[in-house]
């Protein structure tokens, strides 16, 4: 029990030391960085509906051929 508790103690130490050394982004970064993921995101929705329109049709006017 008591390597469990030195264990537990020593871990929280590490924890709190790496915690120390965390460089958080600044609220400009952070809306730069969901600004550049938000464009990223429509430009693939954009070109996912034209491909999804387009094998749309191309399934449609195979049909019609038959």
């Amino acid at each position: 029990m008591v390597s469990f508790v030195v264990r537990v103690r020593t871990f929280l130490r590490e924890v709190q030391a790496e915690w120390r050394r965390v460089s958080f982004l600044t609220r400009k970064q952070v809306a730069a960085s969901t600004a550049v993921v938000l464009v990223a995101v429509l430009m693939v929705a954009f070109f996912l509906g034209i491909v999804d329109v387009g094998l749309s049709q191309l399934i449609t006017l195979s049909l019609r051929i038959r």
